[in-house]
């Protein structure tokens, strides 16, 4: 179990994005974090198409004026409810989403219990 938040809720304003560090499986990975009011949706940052980060450069990500999360390196860009890729090389392809939960003002890794 994680022992520590990604994020204190207060640091990601509304409609804004930010890049976190997380441990999924063992492995370090960066995700794209994205604030919907009191909620947060959260996948890794990894564009579908090529594998390369999203972010232009550390943490700092394109939004359209559709307001859809635009890959700096090919322009894909993605809807912010699913992730889903709109426009762009990988038309039809998701993000790979990261269950994510906010709780005591910060968001943490949704954790799932095995059957």
């Amino acid at each position: 179990m994680d022992t520590a938040p990604l994020i204190a809720l207060e640091h990601l304003a509304a409609g804004a994005f930010a890049e976190v560090e997380a441990n999924l499986d063992g492995d370090a990975e960066s995700l794209v974090l994205y604030r919907d009011g009191d909620t947060v949706r959260a996948w890794l940052n990894v564009c579908p198409h090529a594998g390369r980060r999203l972010d232009w450069a550390p943490g700092q990500f394109l939004k359209s004026k559709d307001g859809w999360l635009v890959c700096a390196a090919h322009g894909a860009s993605f809807e912010l409810q699913g992730g889903e890729c709109l426009a762009g090389p990988c038309r039809g392809e998701s993000l790979r989403a990261v269950a994510v939960e906010v709780r005591a003002g910060a968001v943490w890794l949704k954790h799932v219990a095995s059957l």
